[in-house]
Parts: structure tokens; C-alpha cells; sequence
């Protein structure tokens, strides 16, 4: 018998373990989403009863993060206790009263920007003309400070994602390298 055991059928046994712990993962996030528990990677992992680093890993994470993606932007409100069902007159009322108060409400805002824009009429009428210079001249330096700030974190920014796309390239790298050393260490034991 040989005692390195057949490559071929190690490789076929490796895929076939991967493709099952994969679906697994795949079928606890449903699970969790489907009840509605919070998904994170731990909680995927530990339903699927794989690593947490296998959650991380291309393929999965993609739908781990959509599915928590989902989750975010669908979450329901608690139903209301005690709440008695409504009737079309009653969702009429309300919507009556929702209206009357949206019209309410923009009446208010209407009244008070004329309100605003009076206050500040009279301010630019009690202010003088030097003030003025000045407070212009004080925001066309802060505009200045801020456009030089704004052109130094651009250049920042695209030296980080410089930084950052060398440094993913040297963690594949690493991984890759990995990868081999396992398989080389599972072919030569």
C-alpha cells in the first residue's frame, strides 16, 4: 500500500470537504437571515460549524456582507402591542391628520425662513462696510486653508490606496505561499 496515499484522491477528498463546508456556510446564513438573527461572521461560522476564517475567504464573504447588507436596510420596526387592527375609515383618519399636519408643518416652515430671512436682511443692513471686507477676507483665506487641506488629503488618500493595494498584493502572495507550503507538506510528510 502506498503510504503517501493516492494525491489525486486527497485532492478530490480536499474539494469535496471545501464545497460541503462552503454550502454549509451558505445554508446557516440563510438560516440566520431567514430568522432573522444578526449576521456576523462569527455567528455564520459558528452555525455552519466551520472557522470563522472560512467566512472571510473569497466567495463567502461577498454573501455574508450583501446579506448583512440586507438586513441593515430591511430592518422591520417591532410590531406594536396591543395595538387593535385598523379599519379603512381609521387609516383614512390618519392619513386625514397626517396630511393636516404635513400642511401644518410646511405653513411653519414658510413662516420662519421669512422670519430668518427678515432677521438677516436687518443684519447685513446694520453691518458696515469694513466689517464686511474683512469677514470676506477671513473666508477667502479659510477657503484657501481648506481647498490646501482638501489637496493634502487627496494626495494622501491615493498614497494609502497605493500602500493598501501593495500590501493585499503581498497578502496574496503570502497565502499563496502557504498554500504551497501545506500541499508540500501534505505530499512530503
Amino acid at each position: 500500500m502506498n503510504r503517501q496515499g493516492n494525491p489525486a484522491v486527497l485532492a478530490q477528498a480536499r474539494r469535496r470537504d471545501s464545497l460541503d463546508k462552503r454550502q454549509r456556510v451558505l445554508t446557516a446564513l440563510a438560516a440566520l437571515e431567514r430568522d432573522g438573527e444578526k449576521i456576523t461572521h462569527t455567528a455564520v461560522a459558528r452555525t455552519a460549524h466551520v472557522s470563522t476564517w472560512l467566512t472571510y475567504t473569497d466567495g463567502i464573504r461577498e454573501h455574508i456582507q450583501a446579506a448583512r447588507h440586507r438586513q441593515a436596510s430591511t430592518t422591520p420596526l417591532p410590531p406594536a402591542q396591543g395595538t387593535p387592527t385598523t379599519t379603512p375609515a381609521g387609516l383614512r383618519a390618519e392619513l386625514h391628520l397626517a396630511r393636516q399636519e404635513i400642511k401644518d408643518l410646511r405653513q411653519e416652515r414658510d413662516r420662519l425662513r421669512e422670519a430668518l430671512r427678515h432677521q438677516l436682511g436687518q443684519q447685513l443692513d446694520t453691518l458696515h462696510a469694513p466689517d464686511l471686507t474683512h469677514r470676506i477676507d477671513e473666508l477667502t483665506r479659510h477657503n484657501h486653508q481648506l481647498a490646501d487641506q482638501l489637496q493634502h488629503a487627496t494626495e494622501d488618500n491615493a498614497a494609502f490606496r497605493h500602500r493598501t493595494a501593495s500590501l493585499e498584493e503581498d497578502l496574496a502572495a503570502a497565502r499563496t505561499s502557504l498554500r504551497r507550503m501545506i500541499r508540500d507538506e501534505n505530499l512530503n510528510p
